[in-house]
């Protein structure tokens, strides 16, 4: 072969990578400025037993009645499950006294979440939510292509004048975790109606109840009232935290009937497997069980809250099944000193930088020996 020839076939197969280059799939606009969710840690850093405490799981497991109503399912893997989940849909109405008819089932409340971004949200259309809010939100918003607007918190807690500020013709939904993740603060439901009131009827409100159950204040209601009474709110809730079936995910909305004839012609059409329709519908029923976690959590939350304090620790005051625990800005003696240190030791608290609040670690109520676990461990890391 000549060097003409040579170089003839450099310059073809030069051509042929630059053409390739061009013709790669490219995704829309902004999905790359994503920044993928990260869960919790799962391992310490350590060779010995590891306490999760970081995705805020329940100590107690998933109820016994569901544990077997999930493994009569095995028996009939080769049928699809049923496709509107009625079973689950029947029992969460009969439950909490709303119309199946309104209810959709999901894959986790994350779906859901996704679904209604799906639903309402177009180029160049906005999203609003708080600035400590849940991580799913920015990342259903910029999948769509809309804009995610972060609202300023007060005393980290939702701010619903700084919402209704950022309120444009552009804004489409409004995303509100109530009682809210990472900090475990939550709005009064006179303020959720005063923010209702004060949005444009084309925008939808959505009330994330995921920690509703953990919340025994005599001012809190997880939004069934105003939804019955609405056009444009939805609350979504999940199986995921008290009822222990995270690993199944279930999730589900109650809503006005337009939207949720919106989420239905675009939900997949066997989004929620048959175990956990069975699973979630045991669950539902199982009052006892509910009773002994939400006990569980009455005890050991404040018990929890008071010795992190003693321990010259702040704790925002919450509502759910987690402490967010703010550690002093002093060298060696910071939250990702804290972070590491309990690692070592097997116990894996959750980092919550990514939620604006790099010097705080998020920690899960566990069980009584968890608990005692991570007490321990800090006034050993304090005491150095």
């Amino acid at each position: 072969m000549t060097n003409i020839d040579t170089v003839s076939d450099q310059a073809d197969l030069a051509g042929q990578a630059e053409q390739e280059e061009i013709l790669r799939p490219t995704p829309r606009a902004g999905v790359l400025d994503i920044a993928a969710y990260v869960p919790g840690k799962h391992k310490g850093t350590g060779t010995g037993r590891t306490i999760k405490l970081s995705s805020n799981e329940t100590p107690l497991g998933a109820s016994p009645n569901a544990i077997a109503a999930y493994t009569r399912e095995a028996g009939h893997l080769e049928l699809y499950p049923d496709g509107t989940a009625t079973a689950l849909r029947e029992t969460l109405g009969r439950i909490h006294g709303i119309d199946p008819d309104r209810i959709v089932c999901g894959a986790g409340s994350d779906e859901i979440l996704n679904m209604l971004a799906r639903a309402y949200l177009a180029d160049g259309d906005e999203a609003i939510y708080p600035e400590h809010g849940f991580l799913v939100y920015p990342i259903a918003i910029k999948a769509c292509g809309a804009t995610p607007v972060v609202v300023p918190e007060k005393n980290l807690t939702v701010d619903v004048d700084a919402i209704l500020a950022a309120v444009t013709e552009r804004t489409k939904l409004v995303f509100l975790a109530n009682p809210s993740n990472p900090t475990g603060t939550y709005l009064p439901f006179d303020e959720i109606r005063r923010l209702h009131a004060g949005l444009p009827g084309n925008v939808v409100l959505v009330l994330d109840a995921a920690y509703a159950e953990y919340c025994r204040r005599n001012d809190y209601a997880a939004g069934i009232e105003l939804v019955s009474a609405s056009e444009n709110v939805v609350m979504t809730r999940t199986f995921s935290k008290v009822y222990g079936l995270a690993a199944l995910r279930i999730g589900w909305c109650y809503g006005p009937e337009g939207i949720i004839d919106v989420m239905n012609r675009i939900r997949g059409p066997f989004n929620v497997s048959a175990a956990a329709i069975a699973a979630g519908v045991a669950a539902a029923e199982d009052r006892g069980f509910l009773d002994r976690a939400l006990d569980h959590n009455e005890t050991w939350l404040p018990w929890v809250t008071k010795e992190m304090e003693a321990l010259g620790l702040t704790v925002t005051p919450s509502v759910c099944n987690f402490v967010l625990i703010h550690f002093p800005d002093v060298p060696g003696k910071r939250a990702a000193d804290a972070d590491a240190f309990l690692l070592e030791r097997g116990l894996v608290l959750r980092r919550v930088d990514n939620y604006g609040l790099p010097n705080a670690l998020r920690m899960t109520i566990g069980t009584e020996e968890a608990n005692h676990a991570v007490i321990d461990a800090l006034k050993e890391f304090f005491a150095g």
